[in-house]
């Protein structure tokens, strides 16, 4: 495309991306936040699970333009559908994962006393986590390019809703499946993220379900009693971490040698044409509000370095408003607020690679890790419950926002506007999501005592305070974790960040559905006989199956809450 040409198409006053302020839009994602905290809080207690709410935040928008009342028939929009289905995914997780299970582990722990300390503390961790995955949501570290299978499901069920047509029969045909198979009690999700996620990642995820479902029963080996899946999780996780800020430092650095050669380069005086010039100003100035190139580059790291100061803020103010200050000493409250400052972080980028490779998280794995280090690190009880609240208010939402966001950046990245427009895109997702957080957090402080007070806890949070509350007995467990902590390293690193080789066999493990990684191992196999049938048209095909599964099956576990 000319340069003239794209500058035309970004300085279109016409194409501008709707906003989420919009009277039918706000309303819109206000009560469709409702409904998505109300259903999280629901399955997080009754099923232990929380179902992707996006696919039915975005048919429901759907249904909703296509009622020609008033200013209804403007939700027709994919783009605000995409708003709609970002707020509603945003409210769902939050509330059920980054809230309520929180503040269910001080409720298991016995100190109903700091439910609300501990609420306040998650609402500042999730609106971290959120913060955090915009700066990061792009960059080399989490590049929109990347599977985010949920993601692309959410984006081509919109696409074939506004499209029609045999892109949309293809798609029903495929939920049909997905919900059929979810309700005959198969993880129909499994097999769609299989169509579109990473190959090689995927491959490993099937190898560690595998494992975990057999291996005790052939080989007559207890992996949990040996923490194999938790020790491989250690080491790929650490591995993991450096690795994305190795490539969000060398980005960085490219970045400035890049201005410093372009500075050296730049001439004094320009000899071109004013129409030229006018041209060059247009395409290249960025809006007022939104970042140039190399600051979005930079963003990154830089948002690394602003989620740990934010999260050590975060272990601050808890400390201070849950009263486990009052009992420590000066350091042993620095070093509890350094360890749950950077725990929150790096479990954030561990879940959130996870989900951006394989579609699936492992959230209550990944934090039941870091409480086990606190245990081996002798935290007493209580300020380690209220550590690990804050650890578990990370990372569910930080990867539901990624999802989102390939959704939206799947929907604009063929419009007229270009770059400017996906940023202005993102940006109101960003917003949407903020507005789903709230709800969720106003929800959960109304509702959490009725569910509590009637037994209604999350089972995770139960399995953290017990865990707690019995400590390691045995001293062999810091052994067992740094001997497979070497393997899960060294696959992460034979893997390269790419493919997160490791982090995803750890995350089989941990998972460990029953029959899901057969459906991951078949859809591989599909999915590579179908590409060398059909070439590379075989890759957007397999995508819309996919998305179609996973639709079906998020369909079938949210219909669970309302039987």
């Amino acid at each position: 495309m000319s340069a003239v040409n794209r500058s035309r198409q970004v300085s279109d006053p016409t194409h501008r991306h709707p906003r989420v302020i919009e009277p039918v839009v706000l309303a819109t994602t206000l009560g469709l936040s409702v409904l998505g905290a109300v259903v999280g809080m629901h399955m997080i207690t009754t099923l232990g699970v929380t179902a992707n709410t996006s696919i039915v935040g975005a048919l429901l928008a759907m249904l909703i333009g296509r009622v020609s009342v008033g200013g209804l028939k403007s939700m027709r929009s994919p783009h605000r559908q995409n708003l709609a289905q970002t707020s509603i995914s945003a409210a769902t997780f939050s509330a059920a994962n980054s809230l309520l299970t929180p503040m269910a582990v001080l409720f298991a722990f016995g100190r109903a006393d700091l439910v609300w300390p501990m609420l306040i503390g998650a609402v500042v961790a999730l609106f971290v986590d959120g913060y955090v995955l915009y700066r990061l949501f792009g960059s080399p570290a989490l590049p929109a390019e990347a599977a985010w299978p949920p993601g692309v499901a959410a984006a081509e069920t919109i696409k074939a809703g506004d499209r029609g047509g045999k892109q949309a029969m293809i798609l029903g045909a495929a939920g049909a499946v997905g919900l059929a198979g979810s309700l005959a009690g198969l993880s129909m999700s499994a097999a769609g993220v299989a169509l579109i996620g990473n190959a090689w990642a995927l491959s490993m995820f099937g190898l560690g379900l595998l494992t975990a479902q057999y291996a005790p029963d052939l080989l007559n080996i207890d992996l949990e009693g040996l923490y194999l899946p938790h020790g491989l999780m250690i080491g790929a996780g650490i591995v993991a971490l450096v690795q994305a800020s190795a490539i969000l430092l060398r980005r960085r650095s490219r970045t400035a040698d890049a201005e410093r050669a372009d500075s050296t380069l730049a001439e004094p005086e320009t000899t071109a044409s004013s129409e030229t010039s006018e041209t060059s100003e247009i395409s290249e100035a960025p809006a007022a509000d939104e970042p140039t190139a190399p600051a979005e580059a930079r963003s990154g790291s830089r948002g690394l370095a602003e989620g740990l100061g934010l999260f050590l803020g975060g272990a601050l103010l808890l400390a201070l408003i849950s009263g486990i200050a009052a009992d420590m000493s000066v350091l042993g409250i620095i070093g509890w607020i350094v360890f749950a400052g950077v725990a929150a972080l790096v479990h954030e980028i561990i879940v959130g690679l996870a989900a951006m490779h394989a579609g699936w998280f492992p959230a209550f794995a990944v934090t039941l890790i870091f409480l086990l280090f606190g245990l081996l690190l002798g935290i007493p009880g209580l300020p380690l419950a209220v550590l690990t609240g804050y650890c578990a208010a990370t990372g569910p939402a930080f990867a539901d926002m990624g999802y989102d966001l390939k959704a939206g950046w799947i929907l604009r990245r063929d419009e007229p506007g270009g770059r400017r427009f996906e940023l202005s895109g993102r940006r109101q997702q960003y917003f949407a999501s903020m507005i789903g957080f709230v709800v969720a957090a106003v929800v959960v402080a109304l509702l959490w005592e009725r569910y509590f007070t009637a037994g209604e806890v999350p089972p995770v949070a139960e399995v953290y305070a017990t865990t707690i509350l019995q400590g390691l007995s045995d001293p062999d467990v810091l052994l067992s974790l740094a001997i497979w902590a070497v393997p899960g390293a060294i696959i992460q690193l034979i893997g390269g960040s790419s493919r997160q080789l490791g982090v995803l066999l750890a995350t089989g493990l941990l998972v460990a559905t029953a029959d899901a990684g057969w459906l991951v191992v078949g859809a591989l196999a599909i999915r590579f006989i179908y590409r060398k049938l059909r070439g590379p048209r075989a890759d957007k095909e397999l995508a819309l199956v996919g998305a179609g599964m996973i639709a079906g099956d998020a369909i079938a576990a949210t219909s669970k809450v309302v039987q």
